[in-house]
């Protein structure tokens, strides 16, 4: 049976989750996620802490929180949403009034888990350029995404202008619309010229590099549709997408001694942290070397 304190602090997460959906604009099933999250707080409140509200918690109680949710085996994502939804209910008690000290703010957010990306052997990408039936534009969009490591957004937005097939250049515009000079291989060259010679129809220089079927430029949306059907015809099993080629290609530079800051460079990182996951990917092949090398193995 609740008690009256429980019950105005029922009130203060049905008021949270009103300004949620009122004022921030989230979603039903967003602000329906924050309050299952807020009610579980609660009943671990109600467990360990009789007596202690959620206007009343000190920062060592949701330390405490934080390592139950722990030892209960979620993963962290959860965990850090968790933590999320509850540094917004304290910073909306702070706004509102309910509370002068907000416990949670000098807390870090517990850091996520580094994934390590998914990427494709040389032998795979290899599948993908032998294929004999492939149309000459979808090879291009292959030899590309393969050759460059840009994202299929970025692929997508190219206009003829942004290619030098001379000098073997592409020119990408990224996030945040910074522009960055990525070079292609002599063969990635050699297919967007078939390519466009086949195509021939252009509207000058500002003409997109890649047309759809009905002659305009091809979106994000239906690149990757078209090359998902040649994923699967190569015959991969495991999920395929265009990042994992741009995945593949950070790989495969590294693996073979290209310096990690052309790869952040090429791959428009604006942090060589974020660079430096593929680092973890090409240790196992550091250590095959290793293994074979050294002589007290």
């Amino acid at each position: 049976m609740n008690t009256k304190a429980e019950i105005s602090e029922i009130k203060e997460i049905t008021e949270f989750i009103k300004y949620l959906q009122g004022e921030r604009n989230y979603s039903k099933l967003t602000a329906k996620s924050y309050k299952t999250d807020m009610y579980l707080f609660v009943d671990f409140l109600n467990t360990n802490y009789n007596g202690v509200g959620l206007t009343k918690c000190s920062r060592n109680i949701i330390r405490a929180y934080l390592a139950y949710l722990y030892n209960q085996k979620l993963q962290k994502s959860s965990i850090i949403r968790k933590f999320a939804t509850l540094r917004s209910f304290y910073k909306f008690l702070v706004l509102n009034s309910y509370i002068e000290i907000n416990p949670i703010s000098a807390m870090s957010t517990p850091k996520a888990e580094k994934k390590i990306p998914k990427f494709l052997t040389e032998q795979d990408m290899l599948k993908l350029f032998d294929m004999e039936d492939i149309s000459l534009r979808d090879r291009a969009m292959l030899e590309l995404l393969y050759s460059s490591g840009i994202r299929i957004e970025e692929m997508v937005s190219l206009n003829l202008k942004d290619i030098d097939l001379l000098y073997g250049t592409v020119k990408v515009f990224g996030k945040g619309s910074t522009e960055r000079i990525v070079p292609i291989g002599y063969k990635c060259c050699i297919a967007i010229k078939k390519y466009l010679d086949q195509r021939k129809q252009t509207d000058g220089f500002n003409s997109p590099l890649f047309l759809n079927k009905d002659n305009v430029r091809i979106t994000s949306r239906g690149a990757r549709k078209i090359l998902h059907n040649w994923f699967v015809k190569a015959g991969f099993i495991k999920k395929v997408s265009p990042h994992t080629i741009r995945h593949s290609f950070a790989t495969h530079l590294l693996d073979r001694g290209c310096d990690i800051k052309s790869v952040q460079q090429m791959l428009g990182h604006k942090n060589l942290a974020t660079t430096q996951i593929y680092t973890h990917v090409t240790l196992e092949s550091l250590r095959k070397v290793y293994d074979k090398t050294h002589p007290r193995v």
